[in-house]
């Protein structure tokens, strides 16, 4: 049995697709200033664990996630205003759009919300 034309190409932009969104992401994040982008780092690895998804919702995600980013850096809004006080309320907020969440256990969740204030310079007296 062969694919038809129209299948391949259904086929090949679900496997190309996201890794080229993917790709232009992580371009992306390597643009944004070292502590906007220690905290997407962060951010990413938590949402890569905890968060189920598909990988159009993973691609959108990451994305708005980059934008969101970006224009805070633009507008040099530090990034316990992006987040808040809780990093870890903030993603489970900020993935609610794209997934029906999941089990996050509590040591993602400090490990999550340590790197932030690392990225922040919390407690070192190098605050962003």
């Amino acid at each position: 049995m062969t694919m038809s034309d129209a299948e391949k190409g259904g086929f090949i932009s679900k496997v190309i697709g996201p890794k080229r969104r993917w790709r232009q992401y992580k371009a992306r994040r390597e643009q944004l200033p070292e502590s906007y982008r220690t905290a997407v780092e962060a951010i990413e690895r938590y949402m890569m664990h905890f968060v189920p998804t598909d990988g159009d919702s993973n691609a959108s995600m990451f994305e708005d996630l980059a934008n969101l980013f970006e224009q805070a850096a633009a507008d040099a809004t530090p990034i316990r205003e992006i987040v808040g006080e809780d990093p870890v309320e903030f993603v489970e907020a900020f993935v609610q759009n794209y997934s029906e969440g999941g089990y996050v256990p509590a040591r993602a969740r400090k490990q999550l919300t340590d790197a932030i204030t690392r990225a922040t310079g919390e407690g070192t007296g190098k605050e962003d």
